[in-house]
């Protein structure tokens, strides 16, 4: 037989995302006739709002349905720049956004624009498990500082600082954080302004995707807008997937210098161009219109995310941080249970649960649980967890 084409090295060393192989594979045991109870997967359980919908039915309707600019709808352009402009208080232009296709692709452009072979990409764990893999896609390595579960997550600045070297290119923050739940506080990030000023050279890239997505009591800071005085090395990724249920319209944007968005708008004509012209109708419909049902779904992720945490609080062994944002929980596992990767093996093999290994966001001792799915799913997710746990 003939030998398949060589790969790439890159193409080699790339990981396929867990998170996604992991709900993939519960979902085909649970179409196989298996009993399979998942949290594992990131993704809103709501529609997308009917006046979204309708807003994109009506350009298709209408012929918007070709080419468009590669760096965005203008109109979504500039409302974006006015809602970045008063709603998280970082002045901003149109000239500033780029539509790109999903957060995930704002990211890999801004990695893609910004980093060469021999800069490093800093992260504190645990982090979104795709961070490392794009920062490898543009050449660059990835510096770890680690965070403990029994103290909150809390980055400690001074460690932060100890990490950076003049090969230092680019720092990566979440909040509301992907696993861990974790909202930064304004004086934390007014903290790390400062520490970023003193380093001339590091830019930093705030993932603000679930904004939106808040416990009781708790309010999101733009880092951009705490650290006024180097603005211009500050990047922001978000969009719609979360906070509006459009995870599959594939609609995010990244905000920042206009030097370096026109740079991502050029290596995106070049890659996939446009994002799709009706979807951006209704991204536009969602930013103009009202934000009730983003503040409805909120609520309910609220309760949900209450009652994941307090069903985790109570098993023994089980040492969590209760999440304050986004829909996640990661809580430690037991000294003596097994590696996360072995643990969700088990998970899924024994009991039918389908969670995700904290391996894949950087913490081998912790896993991570989705409160997006029913009640009814969580307390039986809870259930399993328990007689799993009972084993160790």
């Amino acid at each position: 037989m003939p030998r398949p084409p060589e790969l790439s090295d890159r193409a080699v060393a790339l990981k396929p995302s867990l998170t996604l192989e992991i709900s993939a594979k519960a979902k085909a045991l649970r179409d196989s006739g298996q009993d399979i109870c998942s949290l594992s997967a990131g993704e809103p359980d709501f529609n997308t709002p009917p006046f979204i919908v309708e807003a994109a039915q009506r350009a298709m309707a209408s012929g918007f349905t070709r080419y468009g600019p590669a760096a965005g709808d203008p109109e979504l352009r500039a409302a974006l720049a006015l809602k970045l402009s008063v709603e998280n208080r970082i002045p901003t232009q149109p000239e500033q956004v780029l539509i790109t296709n999903g957060g995930k692709q704002a990211i890999y452009n801004l990695f893609q624009v910004l980093l060469n072979p021999g800069d490093e990409v800093l992260l504190s764990s645990p982090y979104w498990l795709s961070y490392p893999e794009m920062a490898a896609l543009a050449g660059a390595s990835t510096t770890i500082v680690p965070t403990k579960a029994d103290e909150g997550f809390q980055l400690d600045l001074d460690l932060l600082e100890q990490h950076i070297t003049p090969r230092s290119r680019l720092l990566v923050i979440n909040s509301p954080g992907n696993p861990s739940g974790r909202v930064m506080p304004r004086a934390e990030l007014e903290a790390l302004a400062e520490l970023v000023a003193r380093h001339p050279q590091l830019l930093v890239m705030s993932d603000e995707i679930y904004e939106y997505l808040l416990a009781d009591g708790q309010q999101h800071c733009s880092f951009a807008a705490v650290a006024e005085d180097i603005r211009e090395r500050c990047f922001t990724v978000n969009g719609f997937a979360k906070g509006w249920a459009m995870t599959g319209w594939r609609l995010g944007y990244l905000a920042g210098d206009a030097a370096v968005i026109k740079a991502a708008s050029a290596l995106q004509s070049q890659s996939t161009s446009n994002v799709c012209s009706f979807a951006q109708r209704g991204a536009l419909a969602a930013i103009e219109g009202s934000r009730d049902c983003v503040r409805e779904m909120a609520i309910s992720y609220n309760h949900r995310r209450t009652l994941l945490t307090e069903g985790l609080l109570a098993l023994d062994g089980i040492t969590l941080t209760p999440p304050q944002g986004a829909f996640y929980a990661f809580p430690r596992l037991p000294d003596g249970a097994p590696d996360s990767m072995e643990f969700c093996r088990q998970a899924l093999e024994q009991e039918g649960l389908a969670v995700v290994p904290g391996l894949a966001f950087g913490d081998n001792r912790c896993i991570r649980l989705s409160c997006a799915v029913a009640d009814e799913t969580i307390n039986e997710g809870l259930k399993r967890l328990k007689r799993l746990l009972s084993a160790f």
